[in-house]
């Protein structure tokens, strides 16, 4: 696991699997990075791509800064 921080200091939590081009993953309203299907994509893609997992803010190991 990756973090990132946002410019209003929210820790942004990735995975990042592959080689080649970038390609961001965005899981649905009540997915997270570690959804099975999710993980299964990204290392489909990743013969590809570089593939960016992330969660979104407030969900799995990213945080949710107040207020956004």
């Amino acid at each position: 696991m990756y973090s990132v921080t946002s410019k209003d200091g929210t820790k942004i939590a990735y995975d990042k699997v592959g080689q080649g081009p970038a390609l961001i993953l965005v899981g649905g309203a009540f997915s997270y990075r570690k959804f099975p299907q999710q993980v299964e994509l990204a290392y489909l893609l990743s013969e590809y791509f570089t593939v960016y997992n992330y969660d979104r803010r407030g969900r799995g190991d990213s945080g949710d800064t107040q207020p956004y």
